[in-house]
């Protein structure tokens, strides 16, 4: 079934009123009609399920028939920070990852990130990110969509960093063997916790930026002993944290 996220306020008392892209979608992409239902999630994280009353050219109105009770959500919000890397694979973490069951991402300006960010192409490219990560989450059948921030400094990351736990993904201990500190964080994720995730790109970070990192609590992990790609270390942990909170109980 397809599921939509709306604002709130288009949701009044048992009718649901959507409009622009998502409109669209439903009329000329699913072709649906009157009748028919779907999945309509608010900006609280809660599902409603909706039969399609009215079509006109610029909206579609629906009623709520019930809300639902959907656990699709991890117990702990994550967020995943990614020194920008080249290309189009930030768009790659930022599907995959919200499959995965991200909360919200945040691209960093990394000492050796090969992208230069520009503020004048920026706004476009911050819209896609967002476009790409709603998508996900219906596909995925998310009740959130992730956020997705403006690319920040590292100095700006740390002051907005307040999470109960904060971790660096550095090769240079997983080289050295390191393989508990990941582990210990994991097993000691609480229901409600908080997780940031700080990933290099390409090139890696920096001794400096992981030194930085370390007095502001961040904990270095390995993530295994195998090299993994500047796209594959956020999947590689969301998943590791979804094993660990969704299915060791």
């Amino acid at each position: 079934m397809q599921r939509y996220f709306l604002k709130n306020d288009q949701f009044v008392d048992k009718t649901v009123r959507i409009a622009e892209s998502d409109a669209h979608h439903i009329q000329r992409v699913m072709r649906m009609s009157e009748g028919e239902r779907i999945i309509c999630c608010n900006e609280n994280g809660q599902a409603a399920l909706c039969e399609i009353e009215m079509i006109s050219t610029d909206e579609i109105q629906g009623s709520i028939i019930e809300w639902l009770s959907e656990e699709k959500e991890m117990p702990v919000t994550v967020t995943i920070v990614s020194g920008l890397p080249k290309g189009d694979k930030l768009e790659l973490i930022i599907q995959k990852g919200t499959e995965l069951g991200a909360t919200r991402f945040i691209p960093f300006i990394a000492d050796r990130s090969i992208v230069k960010w520009d503020e004048k192409k920026g706004k476009k490219k911050l819209e896609r990110w967002n476009k790409i990560a709603k998508e996900a989450a219906e596909q995925s059948h998310r009740t959130i969509v992730p956020a997705v921030d403006s690319p920040m400094t590292l100095k700006q990351l740390v002051a907005a960093s307040d999470c109960t736990h904060k971790i660096v993904a550095y090769e240079e201990v997983a080289k050295q063997g390191e393989s508990s500190n990941l582990h210990h964080v994991l097993s000691n994720l609480q229901p409600g916790d908080s997780l940031l995730v700080v990933i290099g790109p390409e090139g890696g970070l920096t001794e400096q930026e992981v030194a930085f990192l370390e007095e502001h609590q961040f904990i270095k992990c390995g993530f295994g002993p195998r090299i993994l790609r500047a796209e594959t270390a956020p999947l590689y942990v969301l998943s590791a944290i979804s094993y660990q909170t969704e299915l060791m109980g």
